[in-house]
């Protein structure tokens, strides 16, 4: 039927029918309505960010302030957390006389989790900046922006939201793509949600980024960014062309422009507050139950060097699976146990380095730096590695619970780690090539 009315109709029936009523309400508008309608600055302000060749680099210039203001503005808030760390390691340390005791309090509660919980204020002021852009009413101008694009590489118009969301966390972003209307639609947008760099990532590109990229590491960080955007839309178009399940071209996209407004500080704060929160909790929950079991094994058997633990046989076990990427045990240990929150790699590598007494951002960093555990290529590849690879634990129930489907899961699960490896030796392979290493 909806086929047969499209060749009648020339174009898609939704389409027809928007774009009739739309006329139907500008007819009796103009019979109401006297004399000419006076230019807004509404109506300046779309001429601008919807236009068709300044809307995308408008939409790439402010998400570019948005990291640079997230990374200048926080550093402050971070080096304090740091020193309170730190102090709190020294006094634990000091304090009590038992060995094994003082070890798990100063490196393996002060030292892994201070590790993480340094990127509270990025990931606050990240949210913040989000925040005052959807309040203001950019956001949804932004998703129209990008539709036609996204339509063009087989994404539905309103896979924007949920990709967008994706960007502070996988979960929500999952569960937001119940708003899309044709099912192929909707799960094709679940399985490329995952490759949308969630607030979780950001404190291993800020880690890593900092520690080989030096003056690039904003540009570092902002690129996972782009690829992870980059890689979605390919794949969106890829399963799209080669899987039956995903033929046709996704469904029409019609919104209704919200006005703009102005952004109070009291509702800018409160969805910051919403969202970042969610990041205290897991922090206080699987983040720190994650660096609890990195430090038993990182521990034990007691005494020996870490290259003998039971984190150094397993990362040994792991290690000739990525050589090839360029990463060593200690790299395949951190992202082995990001599989249960991308933050707990950041605590992996503190806890790894034994730096629970000064876990400072910045040692952990030049510990990177000193021992060569990353050069500036293989520290991007490994930020794209776990940019792309298996989602957390939390997105992956999201993903079985939307789709209903095992099926679906594993897909999502091992694309994404088939996806990872290709692109992280791309980029160790064509790096080479230019010089790099």
């Amino acid at each position: 039927m909806s086929l047969k009315a499209k060749e009648i109709l020339g174009e898609d029936p939704e389409v027809f029918f928007a774009e009739r009523r739309y006329e139907f309400i500008n007819k009796i508008l103009q019979k109401v309505l006297r004399g000419e309608k006076p230019l807004t600055l509404s109506d300046l302000l779309d001429r601008v960010f919807l236009n068709k060749y300044l809307g995308i680099p408008i939409f790439l210039t402010f998400w570019w302030a948005l990291f640079r203001f997230t990374y200048d503005v926080s550093a402050p808030l971070s080096d304090l957390i740091d020193l309170i760390f730190s102090w709190l390691g020294q006094i634990s340390s000091s304090a009590i006389s038992d060995e094994w005791i003082a070890s798990f309090v100063a490196d393996g509660i002060f030292g892994g989790l201070g590790g993480v919980l340094v990127f509270i204020p990025p990931l606050f002021f990240l949210f913040f900046g989000l925040s005052l852009l959807e309040d203001s009413g950019y956001l949804a101008r932004a998703a129209f922006v990008v539709d036609k694009l996204m339509y063009k590489l087989g994404l539905h118009g309103k896979s924007f939201i949920p990709m967008l969301i994706g960007f502070g966390c996988n979960i929500p972003a999952v569960m937001a793509t119940r708003t899309i209307d044709r099912e192929e639609d909707r799960i094709l947008t679940i399985l490329v949600n995952p490759l949308m760099s969630c607030s979780a990532r950001l404190p291993v590109y800020i880690l890593i980024g900092g520690a080989v990229l030096g003056p690039y590491a904003v540009a570092g960080t902002y690129s996972m960014y782009i690829l992870g955007i980059s890689l979605a839309v390919l794949m969106a178009l890829l399963f799209r062309r080669t899987i039956p399940y995903f033929k046709g071209k996704p469904s029409p996209f019609i919104l209704e422009l919200p006005m703009y407004s102005k952004p109070t500080i009291k509702g800018t704060l409160i969805h910051m507050w919403e969202r970042a929160s969610l990041f205290l909790k897991k922090a206080g929950t699987i983040i720190l139950a994650g660096i609890i079991v990195v430090w038993l094994l990182s521990s034990h058997p007691w005494g020996v060097p870490l290259e003998e633990t039971y984190l150094g046989m397993l990362g040994r076990s792991l290690e000739p699976i990525f050589r090839p990427l360029g990463f060593d045990w200690r790299g395949a240990v951190a992202l082995l146990f990001g599989f249960i929150a991308k933050e707990i790699v950041v605590g992996s590598f503190a806890v790894i380095f034994g730096l629970g007494e000064e876990s400072e951002i910045g040692e952990i960093q030049e510990v990177i730096r000193s021992q060569g555990v990353f050069t500036p290529l293989t520290g991007f590849a490994f930020m794209a590695f776990t940019l792309i690879y298996i989602p957390c634990v939390a997105t992956i129930g999201a993903i079985y619970r939307e789709t209903n489907s095992w099926k679906w899961t594993l897909f999502a699960v091992i694309y994404g780690l088939i996806l990872a490896y290709i692109t992280s030796l791309a980029i160790i392979l064509i790096g080479r090539g230019l010089g790099y290493r």
